[in-house]
């Protein structure tokens, strides 16, 4: 492993240990030739994935791009860093068992809305209202009217 601040090519482990629900191997990591230490993570990756933008275009999947999206919709909400690692690390499996190397962003989009609904109502609410463009008062208030619907449980 390459040391991101002096560039040496041959950094030593110093530490090994389980993280993310162990589906990841953390490493902390020092360089010999400047003492610098820094953490690396490791994963399994079962595919390349592309995403497919609306425009066409096509992007390298960017676990961190997801990462940070779902984490701005919890933004001061009560849900933990540990919540929204599993929920990132549920997507990206779904999106690699799909058996689908090109994944469009809506489906992303999609599993996303999915696993934030299960999460917190708010935080569903804002990924929401940038996902499908709210672009005044009345889209907020009919998509908060259909989760209000979904939500009540039905009167027999």
């Amino acid at each position: 492993m390459k040391c991101p601040f002096c560039g040496c090519e041959e950094t030593q482990v110093k530490d090994s240990r389980d993280a993310d629900d162990n589906t990841a191997i953390r490493r902390r990591r020092e360089c010999p030739e400047c003492g610098s230490r820094f953490t690396t993570f490791e994963r399994v990756q079962l595919r390349e994935l592309t995403v497919v933008k609306k425009n066409g275009e096509k992007t390298p999947f960017d676990r961190d791009k997801l990462a940070r999206s779902i984490e701005l919709a919890v933004r001061k909400r009560p849900v933990s860093p540990e919540r929204v690692e599993k929920v990132v690390n549920s997507i990206q499996r779904q999106l690699e068992v799909s058996g689908e190397t090109e994944i469009p962003t809506t489906t992303i989009g999609e599993y996303v809305m999915e696993a934030l609904s299960n999460l917190d109502h708010i935080a569903y609410i804002r990924f929401a209202s940038v996902y499908r463009d709210f672009r005044e008062v009345k889209d907020f208030e009919d998509f908060v009217e259909t989760i209000d619907k979904l939500a009540k449980p039905k009167e027999e």
